[in-house]
C-alpha cells in the first residue's frame, strides 16, 4: 500500500488580484462622483464671514381633513394663491415652511407648492417632526 499524501492548499492569489482591481475601480469612480456643492471656490479674503440673516418664512399647514392653514388662519384653495402673493409682496419671505400630515390629500400639498411658486417664493421646505 502506497501512502500518497493529498496536498490541499488554497491559492488566494487570484482572489487578491480581483479585490485589488475592484478597489482601483471604486477609487476611480469615487473621484469622479464628487457632489456639485464641493466644487465651489472661495476668495482668498481673510475677512470674517457675516452672520446669515434669519430666514423669514410663511408657515402653511395641511391637515388630513383637507384643511389648509396659512400663518394659523384657515384658508381655502381659492384664497391660498392670492394670500401667498399678498404675504410675499407685503414683506418678502425667503421660503414656505410646509407642515403636512402624512395622510393629507396629495393634491392639496401639490397645490400649496404651486401657490408658493406662483407667489414668487423661491423655496419650500417640508417640515417633519
Amino acid at each position: 500500500m502506497t501512502s500518497e499524501a493529498v496536498l490541499s492548499e488554497i491559492n488566494i492569489t487570484p482572489f487578491t488580484d480581483v479585490l485589488l482591481v475592484l478597489l482601483i475601480i471604486f477609487m476611480i469612480l469615487a473621484s469622479l462622483a464628487v457632489p456639485p456643492g464641493f466644487e465651489r471656490e472661495f476668495s482668498n479674503c481673510n475677512c470674517i464671514a457675516p452672520k446669515p440673516a434669519p430666514v423669514k418664512q410663511i408657515a402653511v399647514t395641511v391637515l388630513r381633513s383637507g384643511a389648509i392653514f396659512v400663518e394659523g388662519k384657515l384658508v381655502s384653495i381659492g384664497t391660498l394663491y392670492p394670500l401667498l402673493v399678498q404675504l410675499h409682496g407685503k414683506a418678502p419671505r425667503d421660503k414656505v415652511a410646509l407642515y403636512a400630515d402624512a395622510k393629507a390629500p396629495y393634491g392639496l400639498v401639490i397645490r400649496v407648492l404651486d401657490a408658493a411658486k406662483a407667489g414668487g417664493i423661491p423655496d419650500v421646505s417640508f417640515v417633519t417632526q
